[in-house]
């Protein structure tokens, strides 16, 4: 059991000789941290924010603000005018526009304010391009905006703003009057603002015109000013500056997204609980079915029904509070049905209220209408996915810790004398000199790049954690680089933050800086960071950021950062900065050659354009694999497509059958890593029984032989914005029964898995999706109807996984030790037929590891397609060129009514291939066709032809 005094015995034993006031602050705060579970009382409620708190408790129908129509004026960037607050005269600037494809984007902020607003543009890959518009009509108390098949009708008194597609009502906006601005203002009989810090902007400069208008003073509340949280003071030096605004969906029942919370996919109504909460948290041993907040926050929601998809991105970086309702939450079915029958059913509707300390009220409204388009419109704004190493994808072990290099070499050994497949091995914080991060610990791992250079001779890599807290040493080099040149964060009194973490005081950089961000690239040096190899990679943790003894373990909200923001202003990008910086630094460590990974725990939106998260210190239970597939679609549908979760849970020990059933998950989700906590008994496969060492590596084999499926996904990610992992209505959009499906998914739009999550279960009920459509077991080929659901009989070696009728998935059927090692293997590819007797797929090729791909055009992009019994390949992007020796070894097609009588392949176009009968064997119970040996390489074009 992982409890408060067993931590305080092994840090106490870490650290070595600690003073009694440093002891008492770590008892203190490895206490907050929590013994047997998460204590929620060391994490606040909305009642105990107050920001929180005031907005909640506005009443609906009673918005005081008034757009002025006299001021609405058409610019080059959009429809601008002026919003009055007519409680205290306060008027703000408001501006409409039109961006990218069918995305409109909204921003409200101070005119003239004392203090500038924060604003997280680097959640943008770039500035949004201004799409056209033009104003369709206008009377006294509207006007209305269009934009392709869009329109914005902006509504004067009360202020709203509803959004139409193809004339039908999407989006509504203050519809429900909940809108709350806070401006800055100077304290009743107080100082004026902090010397320095009014009126600035994020470099730092005094902005014109500021501080003309007087608002009329409002009465201050509780919390405004200044805030208690446990111990911990929040002085509040600016005062009040939330900001609120409500969106509501009609005609939709669901939402998703808002990661990161232990919680449904489709997410739930609040007006009986806590809001969604956003703001990024170390939570040790979090409970499940919990508003409460996580490590990371991406601030998007989708709304989707049998007519549409849209989605919202509330671009913020403070702490933020999500309220959802819903006129249908808590009906049943029969409910629902007895409204239809009695002919008083109401459309559905989903409100949304969103809340945050400060910034400015920033929202794009993606407008679809296709769940597809969404998500690229989503990714235009803030960046497609960075295209992973193939070794990013394949398995990675790991465990805190790994003792020393014999440790390391016994356990690679292991793998391969049980021939069971892995990638990459990664080392926790103990590899360190004393937690001082880009160090080694001399006497455990006294070789660390002949110990690299082993790992990688077997074609795979190795990870080591870097975190952002800094051990407070002068013979440390990167605290005494980072103190002498002032890149720490400030704490409100001028001096260097401190807190506590694992090295025991500790600094912590400040990202917010691009000094300091290039300063931490430069670290990533082979010259710099002793002991490393460009087989190395990087794995941040800890970037909430974590401070043991901060309030809510994290930092205080009033630290300082450059360009003289509070933290509460930056806290949830923060943690982003961190990897975004590391990859910079892999990228030049190979002058801009090959691609990085980088793991990290923190995340915001944007991220997906760096790496890879995962759901941090999860529970070796049940319901800690169950709850991981709505988290990774939460992050799948808000853009972090790269995401996994910790393989048997990273506290406590699980049994085999738990640990077989989370091995077999995984292999189906898209970051694929075993951990454990230190104290923990060790887990490797070859440590159990042998039915579950050989269900691991059956489930491993698994992973790696749809390497190329998943390669392929990933490249479709990066250049189209698609989950890798997706819900089911993102291929069956107007199949209502897929709407709050969370236990099966789609990878890409081939493969449908349902994971086995309960002990002892015998068989599982799986629904397989669309009228007329038909599915097979990827096993034995078995057919089933597509739009009902149907009772699998599952064993310990099996979980569900279904090919989609329609569909080709590549294979590569020979299993090496690590993926870098199958380059030249041959294909294999797996063709499922719909009722239509058709079916396409893509096939993407390329180097594996380095940015050739992108900048030189070496890749290949292949589509294949079968249809009136042909199957032809052809070059999908004509751009791409690339010198393979993989071959075509086998095509399976399955759900072929008939034999053939022959089986041809030729060349196509101008592909001289000499024209020859080929090999096959079919079977009638199954309707499966196998084609041995066309051999022919993946690169040409080519057809095959069935007689």
């Amino acid at each position: 059991m992982f409890t408060c005094t067993s931590v305080i015995e092994q840090l106490v034993q870490r650290m070595g000789n600690i003073s009694k006031p440093k002891l008492l602050l770590l008892l203190l705060a490895l206490c907050i941290l929590g013994a047997d579970g998460v204590d929620r009382s060391n994490f606040k409620t909305c009642d105990q924010s107050s920001f929180c708190k005031r907005h909640r408790n506005l009443q609906p129908g009673m918005s005081p603000y008034r757009a002025l129509m006299d001021t609405v004026q058409m610019t080059p960037t959009g429809l601008t005018m002026r919003l009055l607050n007519t409680h205290n005269s306060v008027e703000l600037q408001l501006q409409l526009a039109a961006v990218n494809l069918n995305t409109a984007r909204l921003t409200i902020d101070e005119i003239n304010p004392i203090r500038q607003r924060y604003r997280p543009t680097d959640a943008l890959s770039k500035e949004p391009t201004i799409a056209e518009a033009s104003i369709l009509s206008q009377d006294d108390n509207s006007i209305t905006l269009g934009f392709l098949q869009n329109k914005a009708v902006v509504t004067s008194d009360p202020f709203r703003i509803d959004f139409l597609v193809d004339d039908e009502l999407a989006i509504s906006v203050n519809s429900r009057g909940l809108m709350k601005f806070e401006q800055y203002r100077k304290r009743k009989g107080g100082d004026d603002p902090v010397e320095g810090q009014e009126g600035e902007n994020q470099e730092g400069d005094k902005q014109e015109g500021e501080g003309e208008e007087e608002p009329v003073e409002e009465e201050d509340e509780p919390g405004m000013w200044e805030e208690t949280f446990k111990s911990h003071h929040d002085s509040k030096p600016h005062g009040p500056s939330s900001i609120g605004l409500d969106f509501s969906f009609p005609g939709v029942e669901h939402v998703y997204g808002i990661p990161e919370h232990a919680d449904s996919f489709a997410l739930k109504t609040t007006t009986s609980g806590e809001p969604y909460r956003l703001y990024n948290l170390d939570v040790f041993e979090y409970e499940l079915h919990n508003p409460m907040a996580l490590y990371g926050s991406i601030p998007v929601m989708i709304a989707h029904n049998a007519q549409r998809t849209v989605g919202l991105f509330w671009m913020n970086a403070a702490e933020t509070w999500i309220d959802i309702s819903s006129n249908t939450a808590g009906k049943t079915v029969f409910g629902k049905m007895l409204d239809y029958v009695k002919g008083g059913s109401e459309m559905p509707q989903t409100d949304t209220h969103w809340i945050s300390e400060s910034g400015v009220i920033d929202v794009f409204f993606m407008l679809g209408p296709r769940p597809g388009q969404v998500f690229s419109q989503y990714t235009d704004l803030t960046g497609k996915p960075a295209m992973p190493p193939l070794f990013a994808i394949a398995y990675h072990q790991s465990r805190w810790n790994y003792n020393d290099e014999e440790d390391v070499k016994n356990v690679d050994a292991g793998f391969d004398d049980n021939d069971i497949p892995y990638d990459v091995l990664w080392l926790d914080i103990e590899h360190t000199d004393g937690k001082r991060y880009m160090t080694w610990d001399k006497h455990k791992f006294p070789t660390p790049r002949d110990m690299q250079d082993k790992i990688a001779a077997k074609g795979r890599k190795m990870v080591v954690i870097v975190d952002p807290h800094i051990k407070r040493d002068d013979n440390y080099h990167i605290h005494k680089d980072a103190k002498d040149h002032g890149y720490y964060v400030k704490s409100k009194d001028g001096g260097d933050f401190e807190g506590w973490c694992w090295p025991g005081s500790s600094s912590y950089l400040d990202f917010i800086n691009p000094i300091v961000r290039d300063w931490w690239a430069s670290r990533f040096d082979l010259g710099t960071f002793e002991g490393s190899t460009r087989n190395l990679f990087i794995w941040n943790d800890m970037n909430e950021p974590s401070v043991f003894n901060g309030p809510e373990v994290t930092m205080h909200k009033d630290a300082m950062h450059y360009g003289n923001w509070e933290h509460r202003d930056v806290h949830n990008i923060f943690g982003m900065y961190l990897p975004k910086s590391t990859y910079q630094g892999l990228v030049q460590r190979s002058h801009g050659k090959e691609r990085p990974f980088v793991l990290s725990r923190a995340f915001f939106a944007g991220y997906q354009r760096y790496g890879a998260i995962w759901t941090g210190d999860n529970t070796a239970e049940w319901g800690h694999l169950k709850i991981s597939i709505p988290m990774l679609l939460s992050c799948s549908v808000a853009g972090q497509s790269f995401a996994g979760a910790d393989v048997g849970g990273f506290f406590k020990n699980p049994d085999s059958e738990l640990l077989l059933r989370w091995y077999q998950t995984a292999a189906y989700q898209p970051f694929f890593r075993a951990h454990a906590h230190l104290d923990t008994r060790r887990r490797e496969p070859w440590l159990f029984d042998k039915e579950t060492m050989n269900g691991i590596r059956e489930a491993l084999r698994a992973r790696y032989a749809l390497l190329p499926y998943w390669y392929t996904l990933f490249y479709q990610a990066a250049t189209r914005g698609m989950p890798v992992m997706r819900p089911l209505w993102v291929e069956f959009p107007t199949d209502t029964s897929t709407f709050a499906t969370e236990d099966e998914y789609m990878i890409g739009d081939a493969l449908l898995a349902h994971p086995v999550t309960d002990a002892g279960a015998s068989g599982v009920n799986v629904y397989l999706p669309g009228e007329g459509q038909v599915w097979y077991d990827v096993d034995n080929h078995k057919k089933y109807n597509g739009g009902s659901s149907v009772y699998i009989p599952v064993t310990l070696m099996k979980i569900p996984v279904f090919q989609k009728g329609g569909t080709i998935v590549p294979r590569k059927e020979r299993i090496r030790r690590a993926s870098s090692l199958t380059s030249r293997d041959p294909y294999t590819f797996i063709i499922a037929l719909d009722k239509q007797g058709t079916a396409t797929g893509e096939l993407f090729v390329d180097d594996g590891h380095s940015f050739n791909y992108r900048d030189n055009n070496r890749f290949l992009h292949k589509n294949y397609l079968f249809e009136n019994n042909k199957l032809i390949s052809r070059t999908m992007d004509m751009n791409g060129e690339f010198d393979t020796k993989s071959w075509v070894e086998r095509i399976i097609i399955v759900g072929l009514p008939k034999a053939p009588t022959t089986v041809t392949i030729d060349g196509i176009r101008d592909i001289m291939i000499d024209k020859k009968n080929l090999e096959f064997r079919y079977t009638p119970d199954t309707q499966t066709l196998v084609i041995r040996k066309p051999a022919v390489n993946v690169a040409q074009n080519w057809s095959i032809t069935l007689q």
